[in-house]
């Protein structure tokens, strides 16, 4: 059986979402990603988006509107909410999805709604076969 661990890269300086330090699968099985925020952004609106970055590339959305997957996204990637809690789902996980990854959510917080926004941290995922003695920071 072969696992596929994912675990926290890191955090935007002004992170307001909260992703899990790691979460870990078995290749070709179904991994979730949590994104956790409050009544002010995610519970308040449906303007959830996951991204995709590959190390010196620029991010890729993968699902905006908390479920909607841009054209050429396959559908292997999923998005959904409940209450302040969206999640990104990765059905059969293959090792080019060592990447990293993010939500982000529009937030209250001006008199209109003018794009404010919130910042997950990164999650980063890492087939356990191509760096077996590889830690991440």
């Amino acid at each position: 059986l072969t696992w596929l661990p994912l675990s926290q890269a890191g955090s935007w300086a002004q992170s307001a979402l909260t992703q899990p330090a790691s979460v870990s699968g078995a290749l070709g099985q179904t991994v979730t990603i949590s994104c956790t925020g409050t009544s002010n952004d995610i519970g308040r609106y449906n303007d959830v988006s996951w991204h995709q970055q590959y190390p010196g590339m620029a991010p890729k959305t993968l699902i905006y509107d908390v479920n909607t997957r841009p054209s050429g996204i396959p559908d292997r990637f999923s998005g959904s909410k409940s209450g302040n809690t969206a999640s990104l789902t990765i059905s059969g996980l293959q090792a080019e999805d060592e990447a990293e990854y993010y939500c982000a959510s529009y937030r209250s917080g001006s008199t209109y709604h003018s794009g404010l926004s919130s910042w997950g941290s990164k999650t980063k995922t890492c087939p356990h076969e191509l760096t077996r003695w590889h830690t991440f920071n």
